[in-house]
């Protein structure tokens, strides 16, 4: 295959500074603050996004290193298939929050529920549309019976 190379398009700025002791989805981070700095030769891009109130992030999880295609997820005792995770050790190491959207200054973004570690590359930003991006009555495999736990987890540093 051909390789692709991103070039980040900013950081994201969280109160986290240790991958261990995070919260492992937005679900459990709800209200914390943080921002996403924006290269400035990016900022005419975010034009009319401040009529939203969530962004997806795409990001990369730099902290990451290696993969495997067999991990134990946090929600989880058993071995799962990395695609059937969140985990961060992947074949390619991207990660997607969907974060609220408090407001818009040039090139800053200010938002909450931030479960990123500081310092993240930012690779791309979305809007989140309710009618594109919500489908809840769909099902989430071994995820139905643990998911409601991810309010609560912390990260122990398994994928450090």
């Amino acid at each position: 295959m051909t390789e692709i190379v991103f070039t980040p398009i900013g950081t994201i700025r969280s109160p986290f500074h240790d991958p261990r002791d995070m919260p492992i989805q937005p679900v459990g981070a709800r209200s914390v603050q943080g921002t996403i700095e924006l290269d400035p030769i990016y900022a005419a891009g975010l034009k009319d996004l401040e009529g939203f109130s969530r962004i997806i992030l795409l990001y990369h999880f730099h902290r990451s290193d290696g993969y495997a295609l067999a991990v134990v997820p946090f929600l989880d005792k058993t071995p799962r298939g990395v695609f059937a995770t969140r985990a961060p050790r992947r074949p390619n190491a991207i990660g997607i929050s969907i974060l609220r959207l408090v407001a818009v200054e040039g090139a800053t973004l200010h938002v909450l529920d931030v479960d990123i570690l500081d310092g993240t590359p930012v690779l791309d930003i979305k809007p989140y549309v309710p009618t594109f991006d919500a489908y809840p009555d769909e099902r989430s495999g071994w995820l139905a019976t643990t998911s409601e736990a991810a309010h609560t987890m912390r990260s122990d540093g398994r994928f450090c």
